[in-house]
């Protein structure tokens, strides 16, 4: 599971205007229309085209739960594309984005300090420039540890060293154990 990518996913899905559809036929539906056929809709859900084509026509109306799983992943990822891009657009511009976390963060520092690892709970207005930044490594198809690693430095920018104005020594940020992870835009 990736979780800094599918919280960046569910943050950009608040925008959408419209839900995406619900039942398997109409998603089913909508993927043959963005697909153009039910040969590439069944090749990428791992099923027959003559199983697509019974969706298609509400012949079949109840997925196995993995294929319905798979199914509402397709239609979410490609629901929306505009909307979407001007949601990411508009936090990697103006906005920002907004981490809420509940984890444990370390942080590497000069011998001396409590650099000791615990459990925050933080919500953070990161600003644009980190949200471009996970933004343009997600699009990039970077892990999820990379995504990490850019929401700790934003972290460490914008909580632990406000901007440069305290902290100054402070190395890296880390996080450990993550209990929680939500992104706003």
């Amino acid at each position: 599971m990736s979780m800094f990518g599918d919280g960046l996913d569910a943050a950009v899905q608040k925008a959408f205007t419209r839900p995406a559809p619900k039942s398997a036929g109409a998603q089913m539906r909508y993927l043959v229309r963005q697909l153009k056929g039910t040969k590439a809709v069944a090749q990428m859900l791992r099923v027959s085209q003559r199983t697509v084509e019974r969706y298609v026509k509400n012949q079949i109306k109840k997925p196995r739960p993995d294929l319905a799983a798979r199914l509402e992943t397709e239609v979410k990822k490609r629901w929306q594309p505009q909307i979407r891009a001007k949601a990411r657009e508009k936090a990697a511009s103006t906005d920002g984005i907004v981490i809420d976390t509940r984890a444990r963060l370390g942080y590497t520092a000069p011998i001396g300090s409590t650099d000791q690892d615990r459990i925050r709970h933080l919500t953070v207005a990161l600003p644009p420039q980190y949200a471009a930044r996970l933004f343009e490594a997600q699009e990039q198809g970077v892990s999820d540890q990379r995504l990490q690693e850019i929401a700790a430095e934003a972290l460490k920018e914008t909580y632990f060293q406000d901007g440069s104005t305290r902290a100054g020594s402070l190395e890296e940020v880390r996080f450990t154990d993550i209990e929680h992870l939500e992104f706003d835009l």
